[in-house]
Order: structure tokens, then sequence, then C-alpha cells
């Protein structure tokens, strides 16, 4: 089943549920997915990588939302962004822990051969492909930052 047919089924769940929080969070992914296919030069469907894409895009956005909202001392919004992270979450891949990040990125360091900062965007580049939906690509940047740095 596709991410958006999931979603639809997930739409129309929570609204007999009327459980607003979680359809608030579920039109957000339905609409960034009906925009992305009303790009210009875009497939009435497209793989799961793109699906993944969005989604990440959606929680990054939140999350610097949210981050934005409680400096500013705004709770209450910065907990609705919370709320729809959580809605989103569930439908991207399993993160890896920060443990296994830095053990994947040490494998492709050494599959480079990358030995310094000068070898970063070789490094991120693989990682990048290799890692996309089961990291952001700032945690990626970090580990690889602190591993080419030592």
């Amino acid at each position: 089943m596709s991410l958006e047919a999931r979603i639809n089924d997930d739409i129309k769940q929570a609204m007999l549920a009327k459980d607003q929080v979680r359809l608030r969070g579920l039109r957000a992914v339905k609409s960034a997915i009906l925009l992305a296919k009303s790009e210009p030069g875009a497939s009435d469907t497209f793989g799961e990588e793109k699906e993944i894409q969005i989604l990440q895009k959606l929680v990054k956005t939140r999350k610097d939302s949210m981050a934005i909202y409680q400096q500013q001392n705004r709770p209450d919004l910065a907990e609705k962004e919370q709320e729809e992270i959580a809605t989103i979450e569930p439908y991207l891949p399993k993160q890896l822990s920060a443990e296994e990040l830095q053990a994947a990125i040490k494998e492709i360091i050494a599959e480079l051969g990358a030995s310094g900062m000068k070898d970063m965007g070789k490094v991120m580049g693989q990682a990048n492909a290799k890692l996309a939906g089961k990291a952001d690509s700032k945690s990626i940047s970090d580990v690889v930052k602190a591993a080419l740095s030592a």
C-alpha cells in the first residue's frame, strides 16, 4: 500500500474517531504529497524514497518551528508542533540510534579511505545516499565532522 493510500485511510479513521490532533498532522502529510505531485515535471506516482523525503522535510520543519516557539516562550504552539511530529514519525522508517549511526559512518569512511575534513563532501554524499530515511542530514553531518576531525 502506498503512503498516500495509508494516509487517506488513516484520515478516515481519525475523522470517525474525532481525533483532531491526528487529523491535523495527517492532512499536512496529504497536502505535502499533493504539492509534490503537482510540481512541474513530477509524475503522478513516486517511489518510497521520495515519500520518505517528504515526511522528513515535514518533521524537520516542525522541529525547527518547535524550537523557535520554545525560544519565544510559546509552549502552546510548540505543543501543536510536537503533536504533529508524533503523528508523522510513525510513517518514517525506524531511525538509527546514535551508536548505529556512528558505526555506519565509520564504515563509510573506511570504504572511501577518507582521512580528513577535505573528504567531508565525499563522505557526506555517500552517507546521505546510504542512510536516506534512517537518519536526518544534520545528525549525519555532525557525526561525519566528529569522525573526520578526530
